[in-house]
C-alpha cells in the first residue's frame, strides 16, 4: 500500500535550522492563544448542555472571561505548604507546560508556501519521528504530574500522583499501538508525510477506523478528561496532584491540561482526518491550511466537552480494566491485522 507513495516533503528545499526554530516558536504561541479559546468554548458548551448561561459578562458574549481568569490567577500569591519540597514543587508545573508547548510546536498546520522567494512549510519542526516525539514529551509531562503530587506533601496529592502514574502509562500503550497501523501504511514516522499520504489516498479515519476510535478514547484518558478524570477527581481526592497549588502553579497545570487537549485533537486531525486537506477541494489555497487544522481540532474539543457533559466518572477499577483488558488487546489486534494486509497488498 505504501510502495508507490513518495513523500512530497522530500522534494522541498531543506530549511535552515533557524527557520524551523522560528516556526516552532510561532506555532507554540498559536497554541497559547488557543487555550483561552478552548476554555471559553467548554464553558459555553457546558452551559448549553446544562440549560444555563455560560460566561456572558466579561467582553462580548463573555469571550474575555477566560483571559480575565488567567490574569487573576497569575496575580495571586504563590503559596507553598510547609511540608512540600520546594525545588520539585516549583519544577512540576514547569515540566507540564514546557512538554505541552514543545509537543504543539511540531503540529503541521499547512503545506509548503513561498515566503520572500523561499519555500517554507507551514509546520514547526518536522522531526521525522512525529509519534515518537509526541510520546517522549508526553512522558516528560507525566513526570510533572507525579512530581507535583509527590512534592506537595499532601496525601490527596500523592494519591492523585499514583493514579496518574497508573492511568497515563496504561492508556499510553494503547494510544501508541493505535498509530502503528498508520505508520505501517505510510512507511514513515513524519506527521507531514502522513498528511500528504491522505491527500493522495483516503483519510486514515476510513482506513483505520478502529485505530481512530482507540486513539480518541486513549487521548481522553491521557489528558485527564471526563469520564477519565480520576487523577483530579474533586469528589474523591479534592483536586489530586494539584490540590496544594494556587496562583501561577495552578494556572500552569490548568493551561497544560487544555493545551494537551488541543494537542490531542491536532494529532488526531493530522493522523486521521487529513490535516489541512479539505474534502472535494484538492486545490484549496495553502493559506487556508492553518484555519482548516484549527477548525478540525476544535471539533475534537467539542467532542471532549460533549462527553464530559454526558458520561459520569468511571470507578478506578473500571478505568484500569477498560485500558488493559479492552483497549490494549483491541489495539494489538488492529496492528496485527493491518500488518497482514500491508504485506499481502
Amino acid at each position: 500500500m505504501s510502495s508507490t507513495f513518495v513523500p512530497m516533503a522530500e522534494t522541498f528545499a531543506v530549511e535552515t535550522w533557524w527557520v524551523q526554530i522560528i516556526k516552532g516558536v510561532i506555532i507554540a504561541l498559536i497554541g497559547f492563544t488557543l487555550i483561552p479559546a478552548a476554555v471559553t468554548v467548554e464553558r459555553k458548551l457546558l452551559g448549553r448542555f446544562q440549560h444555563r448561561y455560560g460566561p456572558n459578562r466579561a467582553g462580548p458574549y463573555g469571550t474575555l472571561q477566560a483571559g480575565a481568569d488567567i490574569l487573576k490567577l497569575l496575580g495571586k500569591e504563590n503559596f507553598r505548604p510547609a511540608a512540600s519540597q520546594g525545588f520539585l514543587f516549583y519544577l512540576a508545573p514547569i515540566l507540564a507546560v514546557v512538554a505541552a508547548v514543545a509537543t504543539f510546536a511540531i503540529v503541521p498546520l499547512g503545506e509548503v508556501v513561498t515566503i520572500f522567494g523561499q519555500p517554507v512549510g507551514l509546520y514547526g519542526i518536522d522531526v521525522g519521528i512525529g509519534p515518537l516525539y509526541v510520546f517522549a514529551l508526553g512522558s516528560i509531562a507525566f513526570y510533572g504530574l507525579v512530581l507535583g503530587g509527590f512534592a506537595s506533601g499532601s496525601k490527596y496529592s500523592y494519591l492523585g500522583a499514583m493514579r496518574a502514574a497508573a492511568q497515563l502509562i496504561s492508556y499510553e500503550v494503547a494510544m501508541g499501538l493505535s498509530l502503528v497501523g498508520v505508520i505501517m501504511i505510510t512507511g514513515d514516522l513524519s506527521l507531514v508525510t502522513m498528511v500528504e499520504y491522505q491527500q493522495e489516498h483516503l483519510w486514515f479515519v476510513l482506513l483505520q477506523p478502529v485505530g481512530f476510535l482507540i486513539f480518541v478514547i486513549a487521548a481522553m484518558a491521557e489528558t485527564n478528561r471526563a469520564p477519565f478524570d480520576l487523577v483530579e477527581a474533586d469528589s474523591e481526592i479534592v483536586a489530586g496532584y494539584m490540590t496544594e497549588y494556587g496562583g501561577g502553579g495552578f494556572a500552569s497545570f490548568y493551561a497544560a491540561e487544555y493545551l494537551n487537549m488541543i494537542i490531542a485533537g491536532a494529532i488526531a486531525t493530522t493522523v486521521f482526518l487529513g490535516g489541512w486537506a479539505i474534502p472535494f477541494w484538492p486545490d484549496a489555497p495553502a493559506a487556508l491550511g492553518p484555519f482548516v487544522v484549527i477548525f478540525k481540532t476544535f471539533l475534537f474539543v467539542f467532542f471532549f466537552v460533549w462527553i464530559r457533559a454526558t458520561l459520569p466518572r468511571l470507578r478506578y477499577d473500571q478505568l484500569m480494566s477498560f485500558g488493559w483488558k479492552i483497549l490494549l488487546p483491541l489495539a494489538t489486534l488492529n496492528a496485527l491485522i493491518t500488518a497482514v494486509v500491508v504485506v499481502a497488498i
